[in-house]
């Protein structure tokens, strides 16, 4: 497995769009899908390669002078639980470091909203983020907002 930097606008978008087709249960909304995958060829995108092939990739953007959000991150289902969410996470953290970031955010549902979410949820805990605040309303009541933060 390997971790790497994509630069070019239109091989990050084919490894956006390759991996979040395949994680229709997270990435189902065609909007909200097509929205990532566009964004992520202007952001600052790491990806892991298996085989020559992106299995997961992760985008940061930046929302503050000191702070970059994780903006988009999958892992196809097949390479879940091997260490790839990680790999890409400490990544992100090397990467937001050097481009001279202190704090990097995260969005995602609340715990205890939906299964698949609160894995999710468990999985930024132990990559050493913390809740920072709940938007009851941000997207809509169904979702509300958790965003976890951590210092670089």
């Amino acid at each position: 497995m390997e971790i790497k930097q994509i630069e070019n606008p239109e091989e990050k978008r084919r490894a956006a769009q390759s991996i979040l087709e395949a994680l229709q249960d997270w990435f189902g909304v065609e909007e909200s899908r097509e929205r990532y995958i566009r964004e992520s060829a202007g952001q600052l995108f790491l990806a892991a390669w298996d085989d020559g092939q992106p299995v997961g990739f992760l985008c940061l953007k930046e929302t503050g002078r000191a702070t970059a959000e994780v903006a988009v991150m999958g892992v196809k289902q097949a390479y879940h639980r091997q260490g790839i969410g990680r790999m890409l996470m400490n990544g992100a953290k090397t990467l937001a470091r050097q481009q001279g970031y202190h704090f990097l955010q995260v969005k995602t549902v609340q715990m205890g909203k939906y299964p698949d979410y609160d894995d999710t949820n468990r999985f930024y805990l132990s990559q050493g983020f913390e809740e920072f605040e709940v938007f009851p309303m941000l997207w809509d009541e169904q979702n509300p907002c958790q965003v976890y933060v951590t210092a670089l």
